[in-house]
């Protein structure tokens, strides 16, 4: 009888147990937005076209919906374990398309932890898919560099 209690108890115990998970649920890093640097800022100055700024930061991800003089580049970082960092750029332009006026807001001191493993998932933006193919080793055989060339038979 005692060792039934035991067996009992036991299995409770494994049960209540399985279900709480004390090593944790795998969480990853969520990247979401313009990437903004604070190199990509410094390069910025005022007087440059609209042009100039999209090569420099590319297209904005928010684009004033009421005043087309004003982009904003938004770029917000949910880590997994600790909170969530978000930069924010604001470029302002006049009627000619010159750039007047950029207002940062954010921490751009530090660097961004960037992921590039190449691990199961989808390509890490601006890599190019072609790049995953495998090269070929060799040429495909032509009649000049065939070492068994095969006999042509010709019928009527």
């Amino acid at each position: 009888m005692q060792k039934l209690t035991r067996i009992i108890t036991l299995s409770v115990a494994l049960a209540v147990v399985s279900g709480c998970s004390y090593v944790g649920v795998y969480k990853r890093d969520i990247p979401q937005g313009n990437l903004v640097t604070q190199e990509m800022v410094s390069q910025l100055q005022p007087g440059m076209t609209q042009e100039q700024v999209t090569y420099v930061m590319g297209r904005p991800l928010l684009e004033a919906p009421f005043d087309s003089q004003q982009w904003d580049y938004v770029y917000r970082l949910d880590k997994a374990y600790s909170g969530v960092e978000q930069r924010r750029v604001t470029l302002t332009f006049d009627n000619a398309g010159r750039l007047v006026n950029i207002d940062q807001q954010g921490n751009f001191s530090g660097d961004l932890p960037i992921s590039t493993d190449s691990g199961v998932g989808p390509a890490v933006e601006g890599s190019d898919p072609l790049d995953a193919l495998p090269t070929p080793t060799q040429q495909a055989p032509t009649p000049e560099n065939d070492p068994n060339p095969q006999p042509v038979i010709m019928t009527e």
